[in-house]
């Protein structure tokens, strides 16, 4: 049997869209992270991008489960002496809800050179509207 590799350039790709409301943070994001990447296809091949573009819509009406709200801390730090700082979930759905949903998808996707191609295809918005109708996504249902 022959393996067959696909042209990255020649694949048609696919635009789905997804609503995350109700939606719980970490179950839906590895499901998107599969068709970032391209693992939903006969053709996939780890090497490659051949995965299909993704718009979320309602980004800050997520779930998490538990007492993650309080519980999960989002660090960041200015490479300075004490410049940690640390954000709850609850206070980072408020500012950056598009971020909060980013990051989760963001750190399922293997470390490797097509990373920031595959990241590229991900759109999120918090609202209900996008500005890719033109594009005419097929609804996903989760």
């Amino acid at each position: 049997m022959k393996t067959t590799f696909v042209n990255t350039h020649a694949i048609e790709r696919k635009w789905f869209i997804l609503d995350a409301t109700d939606l719980v943070l970490g179950r839906f994001s590895t499901k998107i992270a599969d068709i970032l990447r391209g693992k939903n296809k006969t053709y996939f091949n780890p090497a490659h991008d051949n995965g299909d573009f993704v718009i979320i819509i309602n980004a800050d009406k997520i779930k998490l489960t538990g007492r993650k709200w309080d519980q999960k801390m989002y660090y960041s730090h200015s490479r300075f002496p004490g410049g940690l700082k640390e954000e709850a979930a609850a206070k980072r759905i408020g500012r950056k809800p598009e971020k909060m949903v980013f990051d989760a998808i963001a750190g399922m996707i293997p470390r490797n050179r097509i990373k920031k191609d595959i990241l590229l295809k991900l759109k999120i918005y918090s609202g209900n509207e996008h500005p890719h109708i033109a594009q005419q996504p097929i609804n996903l249902e989760t």
